[in-house]
């Protein structure tokens, strides 16, 4: 006998939705209806003489019958479902919205196919640097396959609870929380492309459920608290050193433009020593916080 591998075994486990043998519940109910009546007209008919006794049976049968076709009868709102099944067995899932009726034998388990909207605990997770960081993900999903949601986990609606926290736990180890270079994809600056692979994990971790993610994103991103101070003033450092780099860079280029145009036009001979007091002046002034103040000189520039 071939043994069959993991994989096989695995997929002969998962079930598969399928529709089921059910009926209409208002044609039911018409027969329900014509049943009561032909009910009470043979029990007016026994009781005026019209019948004989023996066809007492047939009250009896009509109210054994409506009671048979009553414990048929359910109903299905819109975006419901119903997974039928017989002796434990899977007979298969009805999806028609309605009165509906199946056999009074067979069991019915409704579930919903709505749209379900879940915003996951802040859980405290350690990004791609190792800093920790706090979490929290917005997930929209529904499911897609009833016979999998019921049979094929235990608590569907736990289940997912658990994979939302795991997949976010993934994503936040797989990138930076920031990166001041601009040079990687980061949790903080690419909400789109990060909130996509995010749904792209929960899809693949939910498909065993039988459970599809139509929208996610993070609902929180933030240093967690014992880093949060040290980090900000790394940001702020940060922003101070980009900022004085821009500076520099502008001032030097108007120095250079400055230079250039005095000695085009023939302004003012300058020698390295007078030029280098000028580029001096103006980097005071090009890059200064505070308003320069004017200071007149009543001798010569060497005095």
């Amino acid at each position: 006998m071939a043994i069959a591998s993991s994989n096989e075994r695995q997929a002969l486990t998962h079930s598969r939705e399928y529709g089921a043998s059910t009926f209409s519940g208002l044609a039911m109910l018409g027969a329900l209806a014509l049943l009561i009546l032909f009910g009470a007209y043979g029990v007016y008919s026994l009781a005026s003489e019209a019948w004989p006794p023996i066809l007492s049976v047939v009250p009896i049968g009509c109210m054994l019958a409506a009671l048979f076709i009553v414990c048929g009868f359910y109903m299905l709102q819109p975006n419901q479902a119903a997974a039928i099944t017989l002796f434990g067995a899977y007979r298969g899932t009805d999806r028609v919205a309605g009165l509906r009726w199946v056999l009074p034998w067979m069991i019915r388990r409704v579930i919903s196919v709505r749209s379900n909207n879940v915003i996951s605990e802040r859980i405290k997770v350690n990004d791609l640097r190792g800093n920790p960081i706090e979490m929290a993900a917005q997930v929209v999903w529904r499911v897609t396959d009833t016979a999998q949601a019921l049979f094929d986990v235990d608590d569907y609606k736990a289940f997912v609870n658990v994979q939302i926290e795991a997949a976010v736990r993934t994503i936040g180890s797989r990138y930076p929380y920031d990166d001041y270079e601009h040079q990687e994809i980061t949790l903080r600056g690419h909400h789109d492309q990060v909130g996509g692979e995010l749904r792209t994990e929960l899809i693949a971790r939910l498909v065993v459920a039988g459970i599809t993610v139509d929208e996610c994103g993070f609902t929180h991103l933030a240093y967690a608290q014992e880093i949060a101070g040290a980090m900000l003033r790394r940001q702020q450092a940060q922003a101070v050193v980009a900022a004085r780099s821009t500076l520099v860079e502008g001032a030097v280029g108007m120095v250079e433009m400055a230079l250039a145009l005095l000695s085009e036009k023939n302004v003012v001979e300058l020698d390295d020593e007078r030029r280098a007091a000028m580029v001096s002046n103006l980097m005071v002034v090009l890059c200064g916080e505070r308003d320069t103040q004017p200071v007149v000189n009543a001798g010569s520039l060497y005095q």
